[in-house]
């Protein structure tokens, strides 16, 4: 158990950052997975910006590693190519 009002302060702040960052991580995922599941050129060349905006934002945040959401834009960026 936590000693001091700070830790305790420390503890509730750790709690909504973590589901912040967790909403954040899974609506992101389902965006990546929405835009693998496409199969129409048009609708992912829409979709692969805003995609590639949250994975830019997850790395900012320190959510997701920043070579996790390079390797992740070039697979997105080379299957919506293929389309």
């Amino acid at each position: 158990m936590a000693n001091h009002k700070s830790a305790l302060k420390r503890i509730r702040s750790n709690s909504v950052k973590q589901l912040r960052n967790k909403y954040q991580h899974k609506t992101t995922r389902n965006a990546v997975r929405d835009l693998r599941a496409t199969t129409e050129k048009k609708e992912a060349e829409e979709l692969f910006p805003k995609v590639v905006a949250m994975l830019d934002k997850l790395a900012k945040r320190n959510i997701i590693h920043k070579n996790k959401a390079g390797n992740l834009k070039s697979k997105l960026a080379k299957q919506v190519a293929s389309l």
